[in-house]
C-alpha cells in the first residue's frame, strides 16, 4: 500500500509545474522516502525466497531416497533398524543362483572344481565326448566304452544328417545348483537312468497292398458262345488245371470235324500212296508223286486242325487216336480235355461243343462275372484267380530320401486299421519321380500266408534304416535345445554322498540320433547308469536361462 501512494505522489508531483523551489523541495522530499521504498522491495523479495523454500526441500527429499534406493537395492529397512534394533546376522543368500551364498559352487569354484575341460569333438559333435573321455560322466567308476557303441554311433551318423550342436557354444560350461534335496523335489525335478534300447530309425511312407501281377490271371473265353456250366463260386480255392466253367462254342465242334476229316483224309492218302509204291513199275511216276503231295497235304490239316485245338486250350493226343473208328474218335473228341467226373455231371446228351476254362494258377476266385447260359465272347472276363499267399505294396516316400533307399532293405506296412505288422525287402526303386506328388514309388513283396493282407488295402510303409537293439536311450523330454547346443542336465555323483554335498546337475552337451515314441537315441553324451534330469527339466533350463542372462553368447545368435 506505501507503494501505490508513493507512486500516486510522484505520478501527481510530475503533472504540476515545476519552479525552482519546488525541484528543491521535491528532491529533499524523494530523499526523505528513499528508506520504505527499499524496505518495500526487500519484503518481496524475502516472501519470494520462503515461498521456494518447499519445493527445494521436496526435490532433495526425491535425490536423497533415490540414493539410498539405489545402495540398498530398493530394500525397505527392517523394522528392527528403524527403532534401533539392528540384527546382527549375515544375509548368506545368493540372488542370481538362488543357494546360500556360502555353498555356491558358481560364485565359488573352489567349492566343487571342476573337471577337466576336453573341449570339441569332432567326431561325435559334442564337448567332452564321453565315449572318448569316460571319465567325464557321472558315474561311481570310470566306465569302459565298448567298441560297439562306438560302432553305433558311426552307424547313427552316417544313416541321417543329423542336428549339429556349434563347436563355439561355452553353456556345457555350467552348472545348476539346489540349496538341498527338498529344495529339488520342490521345484518338481524328476530324474531317470540313462538306459539301454532298441531303436529303429527309417524312412517313412504311404502305400497299398495289391495282388502281386505274377501271381494274378484274369480268365475269358478264348472262343465266343455260351455258358454251359460254371463249377466255381467267388471265394473258391482253386488248384492249377481245375476247370472253372465250361463254354458252349461252335467253333470247337468245327475244329473237331475238321480234325477227324483231316485224318480219315490222311489214312486214305497214306493207304494211296502205299497201294502206288507197291506197284511203282505199273503206274507212272507222277501218280506217285501226286499221291505223295496229296498225303503230305493231308498231314498239314491234321496238324493244323491239332494246332487249332491246341489254342484253344484243348489238349490232344493225336497218337491216341490212331487206329480208332471213326465212331471211335469222334466219341473220343467230343469230350475232349473234360474230366469223366464233369461229363457224367453233365450227361450224355451234352454237346459236343464244350470248351473249358482252367485256373492257370492256385489261388482263389477273387471274381467272377459267368453266368450259366449267357452269352460271351473273347473279350469278356469271366473269372480272376489270385494267389494271396505274397503281395506287393506299392510305396511312395520323398524325393529327399532317395538316395538312402537300397534293393533289399527290410519295409514293414502298418495296414490302416489293423495292429499286425507285414515284412519284406525292396525288390524295386523307381527310376522316375511322380509328376504330381514329386515322390518315388518303391516295391516290396510281402508274405501273406495267413491272408490278412488285402488288395487295395492302404497303410504306412516304413523302409529300416537301422535297427540298432542296444542303443543309448533317454526320455525325449530331457532334453532341451539352447539356441546352439542340444543339452541334458546330467546329476552329480555325490548327489546324495552326503547332507554336506553340493546338490549339482551339470550341463551336457548331446547329439540326438533316431527318436521312437517317446526315447530317443543319443549318439554321444550320456553313458547308461548316468542320472539325467526328466520331468521338471525345464526348472533348470530357466535357471541356466537367468544365469545366462546378459552374457552375450555370440555362438547362438545365427
Amino acid at each position: 500500500m506505501n507503494r501505490t501512494l508513493i507512486e500516486q505522489s510522484v505520478s501527481s508531483a510530475e503533472q504540476q509545474a515545476r519552479s525552482p523551489e519546488r525541484d528543491n523541495a521535491l528532491r529533499s522530499a524523494s530523499t526523505s522516502e528513499e528508506p520504505t521504498a527499499r524496505r518495500v522491495r526487500t519484503g518481496i523479495e524475502l516472501k519470494r525466497l520462503v515461498q521456494s523454500i518447499g519445493p527445494l526441500l521436496t526435490l532433495l527429499g526425491f535425490v536423497a531416497i533415490f540414493v539410498y534406493g539405489h545402495r540398498s537395492d530398493w530394500k525397505l529397512p527392517k523394522f528392527g533398524s528403524l527403532i534401533g534394533r539392528v540384527d546382527s546376522r549375515v544375509d548368506d543368500w545368493c540372488e542370481e543362483h538362488g543357494v546360500p551364498e556360502s555353498i555356491c559352487v558358481q560364485c565359488d569354484a573352489s567349492l566343487m572344481p571342476k573337471g577337466a575341460d576336453y573341449g570339441w569333438c569332432e567326431t561325435h559333435g559334442v564337448h567332452n565326448c564321453v565315449l572318448h573321455h569316460p571319465d567325464v560322466a557321472q558315474l561311481k567308476s570310470v566306465p569302459e566304452i565298448e567298441n560297439a557303441d562306438i560302432e553305433s554311433a558311426n552307424r547313427a551318423l552316417a544313416a541321417w544328417n543329423r542336428k549339429a550342436n556349434n563347436s563355439e557354444c561355452k553353456v556345457y560350461q555350467s552348472r545348476i545348483q539346489f540349496a538341498s534335496v527338498e529344495a529339488a523335489k520342490k521345484a518338481g525335478v524328476d530324474v531317470e537312468l540313462v538306459e539301454r534300447g532298441t531303436i529303429v530309425e527309417s524312412i517313412r511312407g504311404s502305400g497299398s497292398v495289391v495282388y502281386d501281377p505274377t501271381r494274378l490271371a484274369n480268365l475269358a473265353s478264348r472262343a465266343k458262345g455260351s455258358v454251359a456250366l460254371v463249377r466255381k463260386n467267388l471265394g473258391d480255392r482253386v488248384v492249377r488245371g481245375e476247370i472253372l466253367a465250361l463254354i458252349d462254342a461252335a467253333e470247337v465242334g468245327n475244329l473237331k470235324t475238321s480234325l477227324m476229316r483231316s485224318i480219315i483224309e490222311q489214312r486214305l492218302q497214306v493207304s494211296n500212296v502205299d497201294r502206288l509204291t507197291q506197284a511203282k513199275d505199273a503206274v507212272p511216276t507222277s501218280l506217285l508223286l501226286n499221291a505223295r503231295a496229296a498225303a503230305s497235304k493231308a498231314q498239314a490239316d491234321v496238324l493244323s486242325a491239332e494246332q487249332s485245338l491246341r489254342n484253344l486250350g484243348l489238349e490232344i493226343r493225336l497218337d491216341a487216336l490212331n487206329g480208332l473208328t471213326e465212331a471211335q474218335m469222334m466219341d473220343r473228341l467230343r469230350f475232349l480235355s473234360i474230366p469223366d467226373s464233369i461229363v457224367k455231371e453233365m450227361g450224355s446228351q451234352s454237346s459236343s461243343n464244350l470248351l473249358p476254362i482252367y485256373s492257370p494258377l492256385d489261388g482263389i476266385v477273387t471274381e467272377r462275372g459267368a453266368s450259366p447260359g449267357e452269352v460271351v465272347d473273347t473279350t469278356q472276363n469271366l473269372f480272376q484267380v489270385a494267389d494271396t499267399s505274397r503281395m506287393w505294396l506299392l510305396l511312395s516316400v520323398s524325393q529327399e530320401h532317395a538316395s538312402k533307399l537300397q534293393l533289399g532293405q527290410t519295409v514293414e506296412f502298418h495296414s490302416d486299421g489293423m495292429r499286425s505288422v507285414s515284412a519284406g525287402v525292396i525288390d524295386w526303386i523307381s527310376t522316375t519321380v511322380d509328376k504330381t506328388t514329386r515322390m518315388i514309388q518303391i516295391r516290396a513283396a510281402l508274405e501273406n500266408g495267413d491272408g490278412n493282407l488285402r488288395n487295395e488295402t492302404f497303410g504306412t510303409g516304413e523302409v529300416i534304416l537301422r535297427n540298432e537293439p542296444n542303443a543309448i536311450v533317454i526320455p525325449s523330454e530331457a532334453t532341451h535345445w539352447e539356441g546352439c547346443c542340444q543339452i541334458v542336465f546330467v546329476r552329480d555323483k555325490d548327489y546324495f554322498k552326503s547332507p554336506e554335498s553340493y546338490k549339482v546337475f551339470h550341463v551336457r552337451s548331446v547329439r540326438l540320433g533316431a527318436t521312437n515314441g517317446k526315447r530317443t537315441e543319443i549318439i554321444s553324451g550320456v553313458l547308461p547308469g548316468e542320472v539325467i534330469a526328466t520331468a521338471g527339466s525345464d526348472v533348470l533350463r530357466a535357471q541356466l536361462l537367468k544365469n545366462n542372462l546378459g552374457a552375450g553368447c555370440d555362438c547362438c545368435a545365427e
